[in-house]
């Protein structure tokens, strides 16, 4: 898991973590990984922003919490179920906005090949090889930061390359 800054506005963790226990009671702990899982494991709320998030819905009287163990488990209560409705469609557009973010980072794990713990490399290759693929990378994101239409063209221009070393 990687940490890539402020994911989140100011607000959007307290609608999020409305809605997450509007579809069910959860704990803290839930919240932070069901986060995390809809990002494709790239960024995860601290349990520092978290934990206080939910002390500010209980005392808004959005959300109820119970002793469970030595955890508390979060509940939803019609108060928090009319502001989450007031709010529905921001909401959904925070979550919107975290899946597609997921989807984004799952390819770049594909391209990347990486597996779902980060970078992993199956059989060494030769040094060389390692640094031109490097060198690959390095040029197919500068391009995209230059123009993100010419993904379509990267992609052509990769297969072709992989079928060329295929036929060698």
């Amino acid at each position: 898991m990687f940490r890539i800054g402020r994911m989140l506005a100011q607000g959007d963790l307290k609608l999020l973590a409305l809605s997450l226990i509007a579809e069910q009671p959860r704990h803290g702990y839930e919240i932070i990984k069901l986060i995390e899982e809809k990002t494709a494991g790239w960024y995860s709320p601290s349990p520092g922003v978290v934990y206080p998030t939910l002390t500010f819905l209980e005392e808004a009287g959005y959300v109820t919490a119970e002793a469970d163990g030595s955890k508390k488990r979060y509940a939803i209560t019609e108060e928090g179920r009319a502001y989450l409705a007031e709010n529905r469609d921001f909401a959904d557009a925070i979550i919107g906005r975290l899946s597609e973010i997921g989807l984004k980072m799952g390819r770049v794990k594909k391209w990347m090949g990486w597996s779902e713990n980060g970078p992993s490399h199956g059989a060494e290759l030769p040094r060389l090889v390692e640094a031109a693929l490097e060198n690959l990378r390095d040029v197919s994101r500068e391009k995209l930061e230059q123009n993100r239409g010419a993904e379509t063209r990267i992609v052509e221009i990769l297969a072709r390359v992989a079928n060329d070393i295929r036929e060698a």
